[in-house]
């Protein structure tokens, strides 16, 4: 049983499931479609990890051969039949919140979602930048998801703020990963950004993103979007992104690109809390 738990990468799920719950808490709204919501992101993006895995399983045996799939405990075809049945129940769920709130607007974006998720997998992931794009968006639509469940236009305005800063460092973090995995993706014929233009161009380009997010968050407290208190956590989620762009820039081996990956993911979390902290 740990292994199909495992093969959802809950932490990532989580961090899917914390830009629900950070609406949630922005709009000050605590009810039975948000527990939904939070359940249909979770599946979802647990859907999508197990299924990128499936097609994922060649350069898995190189880049990460303790995965659940490249390590037999579980079969490939359980595992893309696990991924689906994921994506169906929190489609199902998506159906449920949307006639609960007579809009179509959350089922949309779940079923949406989730036929991307796989296309990506078993296509766009091996496309220069597109499929980085596709993860970016997919990161910032879980803010937007968030937005449609308030049912509220101003949340909903709110939403795409949020995930378009989610969407450039998620963005910036793809590329970062990318150039982690050079090696194996190159083995499997898997030609992405770092493979086709190299790693210095990949490493300017993720620090362009991050620096464009940094210039752009305080403004969320300058237009009073968010109250002082975002500046505090928000301060600490820059200094590391700081970080990671000197970092990336300064040596782009795969050891450096997978300890900025994570600092940008902790950055991320930092952000994510300031944005709960900022709306009280």
């Amino acid at each position: 049983m740990k292994e199909y738990i495992e093969i959802l990468r809950p932490g990532n799920a989580i961090m899917a499931v914390i830009a629900v719950i950070l609406i949630a808490i922005i709009s000050k709204t605590f009810n039975i479609n948000f527990l939904l919501g939070i359940i249909t992101v979770f599946l979802a993006t647990g859907g999508g990890n197990a299924i990128n895995d499936v097609y994922d399983y060649k350069i898995d045996l190189i880049n990460k051969p303790n995965r659940p799939i490249p390590s037999g405990k579980i079969k490939l075809k359980t595992a893309k039949i696990y991924a689906i049945l994921l994506f169906l129940i929190a489609i199902i769920l998506g159906l449920i919140i949307s006639i609960n709130l007579k809009t179509f607007l959350p089922l949309i974006i779940v079923i949406f979602n989730s036929i991307l998720m796989y296309y990506y997998a078993h296509t766009l992931k091996s496309t220069i930048l597109i499929g980085n794009l596709t993860v970016a968006y997919l990161t910032g639509s879980c803010f937007i998801f968030g937005g449609t469940i308030t049912n509220n236009s101003q949340i909903i305005y709110l939403s795409l703020i949020l995930g378009l800063f989610a969407f450039l460092m998620t963005l910036a973090r793809e590329i970062i990963k990318d150039m982690e995995d050079k090696d194996g993706d190159k083995k499997e014929g898997v030609i992405t950004l770092p493979i086709a233009h190299g790693l210095r161009i990949s490493a300017i380009l993720s620090a362009i993103f991050i620096i464009i997010d940094l210039i752009l968050s305080p403004t969320l407290y300058i237009f009073n979007i968010f109250n002082v208190y975002y500046l505090i956590p928000l301060t600490i989620a820059l200094i590391i992104f700081i970080i990671s762009a000197i970092k990336i820039l300064k040596n782009q081996n795969k050891n450096t690109s997978a300890k900025v990956s994570k600092l940008l993911k902790i950055g991320m979390f930092i952000a994510f809390i300031s944005f709960a902290i900022g709306s009280i």
